[in-house]
């Protein structure tokens, strides 16, 4: 089969067995300093023609197909009529097909009205995973994220209101020293003043190539040793009351700890875990070598 991708490609660890579809290169915003996903792409959307090319190649190969990832990170970005002709494209090549999912900024689901949500959500568009990252306006400032706190909650809230699933992500260790406790807190107070269905912490780690920009930005920042960032995840999932179930993982490649339960009612237990290895250190820490992103 014919590759169609232009890497680096990425997508959530919970796409690794699914079909991905590149609908667009890059990210249209690509100015988070802390964040080197993009930096040697150039924003486009592909041709459409080239969308159809890429789901007919693989309707041949795997036609039974029930789960689908629109990449790369801008996909909300483009105009939503093309969006729901790529969706129904893939849906009347894949007749089983349940779930399409893809990544969503803030600035793109604002974008997109109430109805046109909905209208992608008719579609089949069921899963947004969505960089939280953190819920300080100071830090989100100073990592130049262009959003607020205010905003990450209704972009939160708008997804859930078209019955759109999100999946956030937060980043652990991203405040650092001075600014973990208002991580933590202001990250948790979105969580608990929204619903969302799935909750992920990654570790922060810098590539070499964005170090100088991410601390001009932020130039009292002291990074966060992995008996921190246990703490950080502690106290974040100790400040956590959420509205309605979520399932919770810390299962990416840059944790320190691995950890996966559903809250509230797992959150003794997820706490419980963290004390043995604020006290086993090194024993049960992964090591750095077998981290990255």
């Amino acid at each position: 089969m014919q590759e169609h991708y232009t890497y680096p490609l990425y997508r959530p660890p919970a796409e690794a067995d699914n079909i991905i579809i590149q609908v667009t290169n890059g990210c249209s915003y690509n100015q988070c300093t802390f964040c080197s996903m993009y930096t040697n792409k150039k924003y486009s959307i592909n041709r459409l023609d080239d969308i159809y090319a890429q789901i007919d190649n693989f309707a041949i190969d795997f036609p039974n197909t029930t789960k689908v990832f629109l990449a790369d990170g801008d996909v909300l970005g483009i105009d939503t009529n093309i969006l729901i002709d790529i969706l129904i494209y893939l849906t009347n090549k894949f007749p089983k097909l349940r779930r399409v999912s893809a990544y969503g900024s803030t600035q793109n689901v604002l974008a997109k009205s109430s109805d046109e949500l909905k209208l992608l959500k008719e579609h089949r568009l069921s899963l947004i995973y969505y960089g939280i990252e953190s819920g300080s306006d100071t830090i989100l400032t100073k990592i130049n994220k262009g959003v607020d706190q205010a905003q990450i909650i209704e972009t939160i809230n708008r997804l859930r209101l078209a019955n759109i699933k999100v999946s956030a992500t937060v980043i652990l260790g991203l405040g650092g020293i001075a600014y973990s406790r208002e991580h933590i807190m202001q990250t948790a107070y979105i969580i608990n003043n929204t619903q969302v269905n799935y909750l992920s912490t990654l570790q922060l780690g810098l590539d070499d190539s964005i170090k100088e920009i991410f601390f001009k930005n932020f130039r009292d920042y002291f990074a966060s040793t992995d008996y921190d960032i246990i703490n950080e995840q502690r106290e974040f999932i100790e400040a956590i009351k959420p509205s309605s179930n979520i399932i919770f993982r810390s299962n990416h490649a840059s944790n320190a700890i691995h950890l996966s339960g559903t809250l509230p009612k797992d959150k003794n237990k997820l706490i419980d875990q963290l004390d043995v290895a604020k006290i086993m250190g090194d024993e049960i820490i992964i090591p750095m070598k077998y981290r990255g992103f």
